[in-house]
Formats: structure tokens, sequence, C-alpha cells
């Protein structure tokens, strides 16, 4: 294993000269080998510059073939400031070739390095945040190691880069600009850093899950997951994203859900227009608050909180055009109060909507907690909770493994898992023998 990167020459670290070293996890402990770490300070290569020319792409390119082994991938967005999710940079490793920043923006044709990745495994920490927005600019892996995800298959409590980076390589990396709005040009230099040494470490701590991953057998498990990662279509459109809008559950009447809904929808088409975040322009707790007691002159929007100031002061003839339009919508054209979906009721009404499927559910929560405990992997990544729960309201007749297994294959479950919660799932459902 390679030694950190430009730490302090004393074995024993300095707390006070750790960058961050204030800010570290509550949970660390003396005896914790997060609070053992060994900071990183500086790239290996100290802090690169962005590329953002074609000729400058190409010197990439020819760096990164001279390596070997996986790639490292990330990619940092403007979420929270921009509209949408699209990557703003993209961090690329490679043992013997190189860290480098890529500018999206700047090179919008990127596939020649596309074409020069593929043949290469790509390790990626939390890939489903990541894979959609590297799609869109045409780089998509044809094999890939997710270092989140192998973190959780081994148990680990904390999987964060950092954490996984500090229990199992022993550097303490520091961390603050994740939440930045990557869309800024030029990048600060401490921006750069961070994203240099975020992607510097992945492939070694690749092979330190890895290894561990063979050890315990979960390989194969790894495997199909990475695979689901790369082949699983996106999901299908989210319906009616306007009810996401916080607190909105204060809202009792359909005629306030098509206020909400109506701003939702103006918002959204301002905030594309102009490339800026929906929540920069119009807060969510000022639909709210227009939903409830409708305004219907601009007098009456001044007086709500969140329509006077910033950005949403400038789009007051917006706001009131889409909330003469909620209240002017015919009775049989407004959105029903709850969302009627396909699947079953939350869980906390099982009791008083079906007696028998609670305790179904009952009963396997318990011995899903069990096999959590026995094979050191989480509840929610031995199956998804949704498919195991509809299951459960309403298993397949007769109840057998093999039906209980066809049906989880159908909701996406992978071999792996339904090897562990077929029997399980199929004890929970089996009918109750009573007894006299």
């Amino acid at each position: 294993m390679t030694q950190p990167h430009r730490v302090p020459r004393s074995t024993e670290p300095d707390s006070s000269a750790v960058p961050g070293a204030d800010d570290r996890p509550p949970q660390s402990t003396p005896g914790d080998p997060a609070a053992q770490a060994l900071p990183v300070l500086e790239p290996r290569e100290g802090i690169p510059d962005v590329i953002e020319t074609p000729r400058a792409l190409t010197r990439v390119i020819a760096a990164l073939e001279q390596g070997s082994g996986p790639v490292g991938i990330d990619a940092e967005r403007a979420s929270g400031f921009r509209y949408g999710q699209r990557a703003y940079l993209i961090q690329v490793h490679r043992q013997g070739g190189g860290t480098w920043l890529i500018d999206p923006i700047a090179l919008p044709d990127l596939h020649r390095l596309a074409d020069a990745l593929q043949p290469w495994e790509w390790v990626i920490h939390a890939a489903s945040q990541d894979l959609a927005c590297l799609a869109e600019i045409g780089l998509k892996p044809q094999r890939l190691f997710d270092t989140e995800l192998a973190g959780r298959l081994l148990g680990r409590d904390r999987v964060g880069l950092g954490p996984l980076v500090a229990n199992e390589l022993g550097w303490h990396l520091e961390k603050g600009h994740g939440a930045a709005d990557w869309s800024t040009r030029p990048l600060p230099d401490s921006w750069r850093r961070y994203a240099a040494l975020d992607v510097e470490v992945l492939p070694e701590l690749r092979d330190k899950l890895a290894a561990e991953l063979e050890a315990e057998g979960k390989m194969p498990w790894a495997l199909e997951e990475f695979e689901a990662l790369i082949t699983t279509p996106p999901p299908p459109a989210r319906v009616d994203p306007w009810r996401r809008t916080s607190g909105i559950h204060a809202i009792r009447t359909r005629r306030g859900l098509a206020v909400v809904r109506s701003l939702w929808m103006a918002r959204d088409r301002a905030a594309r227009e102009r490339d800026i975040a929906p929540g920069r322009l119009l807060s969510d707790a000022a639909m709210v608050s227009a939903a409830s007691k409708p305004p219907t002159c601009p007098a009456e929007l001044n007086g709500l909180h969140g329509f006077t100031r910033g950005r949403a002061a400038g789009l007051k003839r917006t706001w009131l055009d889409a909330i003469e339009d909620a209240l002017a919508e015919p009775e049989d054209e407004l959105p029903e109060l709850t969302l009627r979906g396909t699947g079953p009721p939350p869980p906390r009404q099982w009791a008083s909507r079906d007696q028998e499927a609670a305790s179904r559910l009952a009963a396997a929560k318990e011995a899903l907690a069990a096999l959590s405990q026995r094979t050191s992997v989480p509840v929610e990544n031995l199956g998804t909770p949704d498919a195991i729960r509809r299951v459960l309201w309403s298993p397949p007749q007769p109840v057998t493994e093999a039906m209980i297994d066809a049906r989880l294959g159908e909701l996406g479950l992978r071999d792996w898992q339904r090897h562990l919660v077929v029997p399980v799932i199929t004890t929970a459902c089996e009918p109750t023998v009573e007894t006299a």
C-alpha cells in the first residue's frame, strides 16, 4: 500500500496541525482507527489545473493510457445552485496516469475520453449519485466497483468516503466542499485540492475493500450489485413531483393543493429558463403559505413571507398568474388530497387494514433483522423494502419458496438477495395453523 500524501513528519500526528481535526465525526474515539488517521494534505502531484481545451484533453487521455489498474472517477454538481443535476467537474485518477480535473461545460464532447475509459474498471463512491450525470455527458462504465456499496456489504457502520478511507486506509480526508457551487469559475485552490484527493484515494480503497469482500465470500454479491447499477434502467418520472413540496402536509383542501401545484410548475419553468435551482427563486414554505390563504391581488401577495425579497420579488406577476389559474380550475380537475399508489399502504396502517398482513410484516421484520445481524449486511441492502412489503401485503398463492422467489425476482431483487431472504419471507407468509 502506498503512503499518505505529504503528511506531517511525526508518526504521531498532532491534532492541532491536522486540517479539519475539530470537525472529525463525534463517534471517533481513541480506540477507533478513524481517530488515529493521518491527514492527507495534498494530492501526490500537487493541485491539478482544470482541463478546458481539446488539446489538454488529448494530454489527459495519453497519460491515463500509460497508467495501470482501475480508474477512480467522481463528479461534482451544483445542486441547490443550478437547475438540474448536471456535472460541472469530472475527476479522474489512475495509478501511474495522474489525477485530472475536467470541465464538461467547456468540453461538451467527451467521446474520446469515454472511449479511453471504456476498457477499465471504474471505481466510484456512491455510484448511484453520479452515474446519471456522467451518462448525460456520454460517460458510461462497462465495469464498476462502488466503494460505498462495498462498505455496506461488509457491514461498515459508516460508509461515507471520509470514514471509509480513515478506517480502511488510515488516512484522514478533510471534507467540506461537496455541497459547493461547482459551476463557479475559476475554481478556488481549496476546491481543486478537495476534488483531486477525493478521487485519488479511490483505487487503493477499492483494493482494500475488494480483498475483504473476497475473504468474507461476498464478492459475488458485490458483483451482482455493481452490474445492477450499470444495467438497471432509470426509474420512471415521478408522478406529481410537486407533491414532494416541503410542508405540503399542512394543506388539507384540494383547492389549496391546486395552488401548490400551479406555483410549483411556474417556479420550475422559471428556474429552467434561468438555470437556477427552483428553491432559490421561491421557497417551498412560501408556496405552502400562499396555498393556505391564496392572495388575490399584489397587495395580498406582498403580505406573504417569501414573495417580496430576492429573485421572487421580480416574478410577482408570475406567481399571481399561477395562483389565479389554480383558483379558476374546475372542481373536477383539482388534485386529489392523496395520491393513490399501486403498492401497499404505509406500514403504520397495516394493523387497521389487514391484521394478517400486519402479522406477516412483524414476523418478517424480526427475521430480517436477525438475518442482517448474521450476514453483517444492512436490512435495506438485503432487499428493496418496497418490494418485500409488496410481497408481504399480498403474497403469491400458493405460498411456496418458488412462488416467493419468482415474485421477488420480478420486483428486482438480485439472485444473492433472494437466496438469503426467500426462506425468511416464505416462513412469514405461511398461514398460521390454529390449534383447538
